[in-house]
């Protein structure tokens, strides 16, 4: 069993900063990818970026966000810079492990104009 736990999520004006992580454990052997996607109300769940033997991002938040990993903490963070009304949805954590793929609860972001 793998769990999943999200936090940083939360109300920003626009222009400004969040940091999300997402912290994996469980019976983990491997981790293969660590990423985020984001889920707006009304659209499809879409990737932001993600992190495995290469980095691919969306290219609506190139310059702007920036995924890092703890590999010894099982925990993967985004740094959400210049934030934009546009960025506001659910953002959600995948883990894929060997034991398969996981996804985070979901945490909410809001960014006011």
């Amino acid at each position: 069993q793998v769990h999943l736990v999200e936090s940083g999520g939360g109300l920003v004006q626009s222009g400004g900063s969040l940091r999300l992580s997402c912290a994996a454990s469980g019976s983990i052997f491997r981790i293969y990818v660590m990423g985020w996607y984001r889920q707006a109300p009304g659209k499809q769940r879409e990737l932001v970026e993600i992190s495995g033997g290469s980095t691919d991002y969306a290219d609506s938040v190139k310059g702007r966000f920036t995924i890092s990993r703890d590999d010894a903490k099982n925990t993967v963070y985004l740094q959400m810079d210049s934030l934009k009304p546009e960025d506001t949805a659910v953002y959600y954590c995948l883990v894929a492990t060997d034991r398969g793929n996981y996804w985070g609860q979901g945490t909410q972001v809001t960014v006011s104009s």
